[in-house]
């Protein structure tokens, strides 16, 4: 097609991935966790306070305190790469770039942070991308994950005169694809150990008790997938929730309190998988890694080993390429 003198270049249509996760500081100061934080605590999805309650507390005590100790705990878990999250995000896109090839622009962005969702939306526009698939990578749906990630995603198509079609994936949860690829990840990291867990932990990132009365579906989803792994791993699990923060009721029970009663009750020694992160993060390798490890071992406990997520291992790659396949049914020939 012959296009007027002077029209301007339009790009090849394209359709486009965006993998999204939660976030990450750009570094391990505090300064960068202080904005990160203040971006993070300043979404109404995430915190459902009143802004006239809410802002004196954050801007005046947390915002003050917090970012120099969330920064000791970032140092003790930061690479030579950077952010263990964004590591492994990157990996996980340079790896489905690689299967999917031509067929489709694989992206990463964080709903919190670098890279933003707005500027990846615009990049893969700006390269041609007319279709879109955003992908947030929370198996179980929270109002303060999944919708506040495509909250940022519709937010963006909103501000633009032409925009791509889009499509969002929901939650997989109980999906067969991510329980086998649990299955076959947790059963590989357990028949590595040179123990037998007397029990596996399963812990969830934690919620205020209050979404769950206000209708949110994350606690079903949550226990919903470890009934099911535990059954396709032919064992009993221990459902948890971690990462509590305030005076609210959480959802129950914690998996500070469990790992320090367990050895009480003469569990020595447990494998602890946290199956609701697609990446390791500060909340699995420190919290849990470090801290959790030190509450276990404090209480009497004597082996202890904490799980990789499925982070970019084959069988999480197996598992996206298949499911987002599914997903872009229609828009991309399949292989």
């Amino acid at each position: 097609m012959t296009r007027p003198e002077g029209h301007p270049s339009v790009p090849d249509p394209k359709v486009g991935l965006l993998l999204i996760n939660l976030g990450t500081p750009d570094a391990p100061h505090a300064t960068a966790v202080r904005r990160y934080l203040a971006e993070f605590l300043s979404d109404p999805r995430v915190v459902e306070i009143p802004p006239i309650a809410w802002k004196p507390i954050l801007h005046g005590i947390i915002l003050r305190t917090r970012p120099r100790r969330s920064a000791e705990a970032y140092n003790q878990v930061w690479t030579n790469e950077g952010s263990p999250l964004a590591v492994i995000a990157r990996r996980q896109a340079h790896a489905l770039r690689e299967r999917f090839g031509h067929r489709v622009s694989v992206h990463y962005a964080m709903r919190y942070g670098n890279p933003g969702i707005a500027a990846a939306i615009h990049n893969m526009v700006s390269e041609g991308c007319s279709r879109i698939l955003a992908a947030p990578l929370y198996p179980q749906y929270c109002a303060a994950t999944t919708a506040t990630a495509n909250d940022a995603v519709f937010a963006t198509l909103a501000g633009m005169r032409v925009q791509p079609a889009l499509r969002t994936l929901p939650p997989y949860y109980d999906d067969p694809l991510y329980i086998d690829a649990l299955r076959a990840n947790i059963a590989r990291q357990l028949g590595a150990l040179d123990f037998e867990p007397e029990r596996l932990l399963v812990s969830f990132h934690g919620m205020p008790r209050r979404t769950l009365e206000l209708g949110d579906p994350y606690h079903c989803h949550c226990q919903k997938t470890a009934r099911l792994v535990g059954e396709a791993l032919g064992r009993s699990v221990e459902v948890t929730f971690q990462s509590r923060f305030g005076r609210a009721k959480w959802l129950e029970p914690a998996t500070d309190t469990t790992l320090a009663a367990l050895p009480k009750q003469g569990v020595k020694r447990i494998a602890i998988a946290a199956p609701g992160f697609s990446a390791d993060c500060l909340e699995t390798l420190e919290e849990l890694g470090i801290r959790g490890r030190e509450t276990f071992m404090h209480a009497g406990g004597e082996q202890f080993a904490l799980l990789d997520c499925l982070n970019d291992s084959p069988e999480s790659v197996d598992m996206l390429e298949r499911m987002i396949s599914r997903e872009l049914a229609g828009w991309v020939q399949q292989t």
